[in-house]
Parts: C-alpha cells; sequence; structure tokens
C-alpha cells in the first residue's frame, strides 16, 4: 500500500469510529395499548444514576423533567400533578467505557496496530406506564456516547426530543 491509500484507510477508520460515538435511541411499546385515550400525563419518577457531579445534580434532573414537559405538551398531552391517563418514569445514568479500534501500520501498511478509544456513555430510559393498569405501554432509551461526561449534560436536550418523535408509536 502507499502511503496516500495508509492514509485514506486510517481517516476512514477515525471516521467510523467517529459515526460509531453517535446518539442512538430505540423504542418498544405494547401494541395492543390505545395510545389515543392518553390526554393527561404526570413525572411520577426520575432516578439519577452517576459518579460524574456533573450529571448527578438535581439541576439535571430538572433539565430531564423539563424536557419532557416540553415534548410531551407539544404532542398534545397535558401535564396533571393528580390523577393522570399515563405515568412517566425516567432513569439517567453514565458509565465509563472503552472500544478497541484497529488500522494498518508498519511497513507497507501489512501490520495492525490496535488502540483502546475511551468514552463515556450516557444512558436516557423513558417509561410511560398505564395506571389503570399498571403496565408499561412504551419505553424510549436514548444512549449518548462523548469522550466527555460533562459533555452528555449538553445532549439531554436532544436525548429526550428523540425520544419522543417516536411517540405515539405507528403500528
Amino acid at each position: 500500500m502507499r502511503r496516500s491509500q495508509i492514509m485514506g484507510v486510517l481517516i476512514l477508520s477515525l471516521l467510523a469510529a467517529r459515526g460509531a460515538l453517535a446518539q442512538k435511541v430505540t423504542v418498544e411499546f405494547d401494541r395492543t395499548a390505545d395510545f389515543s385515550k392518553f390526554k393527561t400525563f404526570a413525572i411520577r419518577s426520575g432516578e439519577l444514576n452517576s459518579k460524574n457531579p456533573a450529571l448527578n445534580s438535581e439541576l439535571v434532573k430538572k433539565q430531564i423533567e423539563a424536557d419532557i414537559v416540553k415534548d410531551l405538551t407539544a404532542k398534545g398531552l397535558t401535564e396533571s400533578p393528580g390523577h393522570a391517563d399515563v405515568s412517566v418514569v425516567y432513569h439517567f445514568g453514565s458509565a465509563r467505557k472503552s472500544e478497541i479500534e484497529t488500522y494498518p501500520a508498519g511497513w507497507y501498511g501489512r501490520g495492525t496496530r490496535v488502540v483502546r478509544v475511551p468514552y463515556s456513555e450516557g444512558t436516557l430510559v423513558i417509561d410511560l406506564r398505564d395506571p389503570a393498569t399498571r403496565s408499561l405501554v412504551w419505553r424510549a432509551v436514548a444512549s449518548e456516547e462523548k469522550s466527555d461526561p460533562a459533555k452528555i449534560a449538553g445532549k439531554l436536550d436532544d436525548m429526550v426530543k428523540k425520544s419522543f418523535e417516536k411517540y405515539p408509536p405507528k403500528k
């Protein structure tokens, strides 16, 4: 391999690694639930589980709850602190992880270089529960991977927004 080819492979590897560190949102829901009957909501519980003080504070909790209220209200639901058609429960935490990257190295790209890439992953789980049946009807799991846990806090708005983009679910 020529030097330009090696550089091309290296750049593609770095771009692939960057793509691997992007926000992911998955949604699960009860296919038998009638989401049209949910007109009001109440945030019943929120839990933060992070060792990083930037992610484990009352301010982060307030931010998540304000985003949930804003996004559910935009979907046509009304916040009701008392009796509500659907209860919102969320959990947010972060963990340090590492990923192994390999790319060509050595004479003419015949060897392989292995590099450990550390990052932090923040995961926000938002559950909607039907209080009448006490069952889970909708769940969104949003993950954000950043090298700095404090940067995850800056992505919380997007994590909540992207989660509720998939509400109500299309059957």
